[in-house]
């Protein structure tokens, strides 16, 4: 990711420019829960720019076949050069090209995405996008896991929907995107609701003791052994007390 010297205090709302060719795709899913909320109350706009509206010739031509010859189309420039240029830029503003070649995406990349003020979403197609585009206007290239998907608009809306969950007032709690996993580097702890007991399974008794340190220290623990059991890997970057790194020697000796 480009540094942008001038990460301070955003603004209060939080813009994102999704440039695609299906823009039908978004608008279900955006009136839906945490994004629907915060669209609502103002901390988020979203922007679905459709590609073929900045293509000149009478049928909306945004693919062609690639120099050199191979299978499939590949997204023509001009139309997506023309769409960015469309766009009123902020001044913490940052243009993400979404492709199986960039950067994996994770909890840390989606904090440092959180300071700006507009991110704008590269949503390519078919065998991919001209890379002169890449060149002339992506700020950073992101890739949302080993996988193939058919396009970059589900891409475009994980990046916004984890993004968001970090913007202030977004989620109901102010500290429910520090809870959650993987921000500290920990699976997050289990949970619990009514009924106390369902087929069978009570709720652990320590949740019922109304001690807030105990439940607090109890959750800690339960997000290491979790974390231990499921994703070993993360340990390595989570931040540890000492006590904490005896309890998991402990753990893999047994």
């Amino acid at each position: 990711m480009k540094k942008n010297p001038s990460i301070l205090k955003k603004k209060e709302e939080m813009r994102f420019e999704i440039l695609t060719i299906f823009p039908d795709i978004f608008p279900t899913y955006l009136k839906c829960g945490v994004l629907g909320k915060a669209i609502e109350k103002g901390l988020i706009k979203v922007n679905i720019i459709n590609i073929r509206d900045f293509a000149w010739d009478k049928h909306k031509t945004t693919d062609d076949r690639p120099y050199g010859g191979g299978y499939g189309m590949v997204m023509k420039p001009e139309p997506i050069y023309r769409a960015i240029k469309s766009i009123k830029r902020e001044e913490k503003s940052l243009v993400i090209f979404l492709s199986p070649q960039g950067i994996k995406f994770n909890q840390d990349m989606a904090w440092g995405l959180s300071h700006y003020n507009q991110l704008i979403f590269i949503c390519g197609r078919y065998e991919g996008i001209d890379e002169r585009i890449k060149i002339l206007c992506a700020d950073i290239e992101i890739s949302i896991g080993d996988y193939i998907l058919s396009g970059g608009e589900l891409a475009a809306l994980v990046i916004i929907d984890t993004v968001s969950r970090l913007i202030p007032g977004v989620l109901g709690g102010e500290k429910s995107n520090v809870e959650e996993s993987f921000s500290d580097g920990l699976l997050e702890y289990p949970q619990y609701t009514r009924p106390k007991t369902f087929q069978g399974i009570e709720v652990p008794e320590i949740l019922l003791s109304g001690d807030h340190e105990r439940i607090r220290k109890w959750r800690r623990n339960q997000s290491i052994r979790k974390t231990l059991e499921k994703r070993p890997d993360l340990l390595k970057k989570a931040k540890l007390s000492r006590d904490e790194i005896k309890l998991l020697k402990d753990k893999e000796e047994v």
